[in-house]
């Protein structure tokens, strides 16, 4: 647990992963049963006009993580929170209470790139950041280990069993004293 929990009721949760792991699925299910505060960063960005242009490759907003994060401060302070983000080495480890990795077999993200219309150059960034697990290396190397867990998220079986198995855990949460 982080040192700032003990000032928090209830946790923050970051749920990160490739592109088409199901974060968004996951924290908004969670969110739901839990009554904790689903944040997908990308919608929140455009929302509040912190973004910095748009990248043509990607087909996505650059958001400015500088302006993300001051915006995000007090609603972090106050806890109970689920960020729902592909990225996660940008905020700061003090936040987070528990990291979720969704991790997907490359064969299954590629159906679901392709049918979300993903650019060959997309398509394959984001194939290979799922191979090479760049974005569970981030977590390994920006948060303490024992928060940081990997769940398996092939299937709407595999996010119902996630979305218990983390409610499990948000019921036995108690702030650090």
């Amino acid at each position: 647990m982080t040192q700032n929990s003990r000032y928090r009721k209830r946790p923050n949760i970051l749920i990160t992963g490739t592109p088409g792991t199901g974060k968004t699925t996951t924290a908004a299910a969670l969110a739901e049963v839990t009554e904790l505060r689903h944040i997908n960063v990308g919608d929140f960005a455009n929302e509040k006009n912190l973004t910095n242009g748009w990248d043509d490759t990607f087909d996505c907003y650059y958001i400015n993580e500088d302006l993300l994060c001051d915006e995000l401060e007090n609603l972090m302070e106050e806890g109970g929170n689920i960020i729902d983000h592909h990225g996660c080495d940008f905020f700061p480890e003090r936040w987070f209470d528990r990291v979720v990795v969704l991790q997907t077999d490359n064969s299954i993200l590629y159906d679901r790139f392709t049918v979300r219309g993903y650019s060959d150059q997309k398509l394959a960034s984001n194939t290979e950041c799922e191979m090479f697990q760049v974005l569970l290396e981030a977590a390994k190397e920006n948060y303490p280990e024992d928060i940081v867990v990997i769940l398996r998220s092939d299937s709407l079986e595999d996010i119902t069993k996630n979305v218990e198995k983390l409610t499990c855990w948000i019921s036995n949460w108690s702030p650090v004293l």
